[in-house]
């Protein structure tokens, strides 16, 4: 049961899927959807279908995300993308450290922190994602590794700069597997976050940021997993490509 003081927010991440013509019909899709949601919607597209996106969503309500960004403004980096080009292109929204982002690609709470702190400046909403492996669940270091990432990703801002801030829990045993964390499970890990959030800077920062559930959140799970009162929304996967995404778009709940 989401509290009043944080809007549900449902994200597609469409990660490495689509060509431009299909991500525009996707895109007409989530917004002609839009208007029966239960909350804010938005789709981090792959680089390539930004701008084509973007046209498609002008004038609704869904914002428009990237999925990774660089913390420079500009420079000799091959490859990267920085947070002015994404705001230039039509993005409101960037998904950072992204568990796909840590274990394929080296990300760090380092590396994390200095994109927080580009998109910040930059005007982006940034997402940022947490969470734990299978094998560091079962060793019992799931509240170690929450607490590290939390620590690490957002040191060094006031409560005022991280007023835009959302985190997303992944469960990396989840992601992609078909495996979800029960309704109980998730909000005992959004609910330590949370805590988390309160012993950084206060009941207030704590009780208005919202955290997202991402991890196999399909159509068939959304509602229950929404039902949990420190579960914000949810950052959706595999399921964001299809058309099922508009039944989590307008989940239910028992409240």
């Amino acid at each position: 049961m989401t509290s009043p003081l944080r809007r549900p927010l449902l994200v597609g991440n469409w990660k490495m899927n689509l060509t431009m013509v299909q991500s525009i019909e996707l895109g007409k899709l989530v917004a002609g959807g839009a208007g029966a949601a239960s909350g804010e919607v938005a789709v981090c597209v792959p680089f390539t279908a930004i701008a084509v996106v973007r046209e498609v969503l002008r004038g609704t309500n869904v914002r428009l995300g990237a999925q990774n960004c660089h913390w420079e403004v500009s420079g000799a980096y091959t490859g990267e993308i920085s947070v002015d080009q994404l705001r230039d292109a039509g993005c409101q929204m960037v998904i950072i450290g992204h568990s796909e982002r840590r274990k394929l690609f080296g990300e760090t709470d380092e590396s994390v922190n200095r994109k927080l702190g580009a998109a910040l400046k930059g005007g982006l909403t940034p997402i940022v994602c947490v969470g734990e492996t299978l094998e560091e669940r079962e060793a019992q270091k799931t509240w170690r590794v929450l607490e590290t990432q939390i620590e690490g990703g957002l040191k060094g801002f006031a409560p005022a700069d991280l007023s835009k801030v959302v985190i997303a829990y992944e469960p990396v045993w989840a992601i992609g597997t078909g495996k979800t964390a029960s309704p109980a499970q998730a909000q005992e890990a959004h609910l330590f976050i949370r805590s988390q959030l309160k012993k950084i800077h206060g009941e207030s920062f704590s009780a208005g940021t919202r955290i997202l559930y991402g991890g196999s959140v399909t159509a068939e799970n959304v509602d229950s997993l929404m039902d949990s009162a420190d579960v914000d929304g949810a950052l959706v996967g595999g399921a964001s490509l299809k058309k099922d995404f508009l039944r989590i778009m307008g989940f239910q709940t028992a409240r």
